[in-house]
């Protein structure tokens, strides 16, 4: 690493830090007054817009959307790949409003998890994975039927680039127990923003939305096969945007 990359991202931090305490602080003696679509707004997509901006200019990591005309009117399930920060950002920002599971802890933390519960996020206690599950089906069932779209990293944590993580079921189940669809997203943020250290490389992070995905009937078995083909469509996605080695290679790995 350069020193003048090292200096921009220290730069890029010292930014993104400063101004989540400011936005963060300001949020919590305002957003209480505004309607839920209005608070969500102004607390997450304005913030989350600037961290990306942010990310832009001092880091030079832009992205590219492809498939923005498969988004539905209607607000569903959002499966997604999850390898950085930046997602979180750009998804918070580019649907709303948005809902999305998160450690309970975090909403403790002083101003920032202040605002955040004002969000309506799906708080879990990750602790307890039973009840953990339970709560995010009956929270998010709450949450879709009040027009909210919901986030799921089926993967369940972030994952570096070049790898996949098997996917749960949590959120095709949802979906399908809610008899809406799944919308599929593949992305390669984790190229220019990793999993891990504070290294970030310039660069054109691409984002790939998919066509909603529909449970064929219901129950256990739809649900897998639901959630199969979307894993088998982020991984082929992956691999068309060159994150992930070839089917043949990905298979043998996969099953080692």
């Amino acid at each position: 690493m350069s020193i003048l990359q090292a200096i921009r991202i220290f730069l890029f931090y010292l930014l993104l830090g400063t101004s989540s305490l400011l936005w963060c602080t300001l949020s919590f003696f305002v957003a209480p007054f505004l309607p839920f679509r209005k608070r969500y707004r102004f607390i997450n997509v304005y913030w989350c817009r600037f961290a990306v901006l942010l990310t832009q200019v001092v880091l030079g990591i832009r992205y590219k959307i492809t498939g923005a005309e498969n988004v539905p009117e209607t607000p569903c399930v959002i499966l997604s790949n999850h390898q950085s920060t930046w997602e979180t950002f750009f998804l918070s920002a580019y649907f709303q409003p948005l809902s999305q599971v998160l450690k309970r802890e975090l909403l403790y933390v002083p101003f920032f998890g202040w605002a955040m519960a004002m969000l309506r996020p799906i708080a879990i206690d990750r602790d307890n994975p039973k009840e953990a599950l339970r709560h995010v089906a009956k929270k998010g069932d709450e949450l879709l039927k009040q027009g909210v779209w919901v986030l799921i990293f089926p993967e369940g944590t972030r994952v570096p680039h070049g790898q996949v993580g098997k996917f749960s079921r949590g959120g095709t189940a949802l979906a399908v127990n809610a008899g809406l669809p799944v919308l599929p997203i593949a992305h390669n943020a984790g190229k220019y923003w990793p999993k891990s250290g504070w290294g970030k490389q310039a660069g054109v992070i691409e984002v790939v939305i998919g066509q909603p995905m529909y449970a064929e009937g219901s129950g256990p078995r739809a649900i897998a096969d639901l959630n199969n083909r979307a894993e088998a469509w982020n991984v082929a996605t992956q691999q068309a945007l060159g994150s992930l080695p070839p089917a043949t290679e990905n298979a043998e790995q996969r099953t080692a």
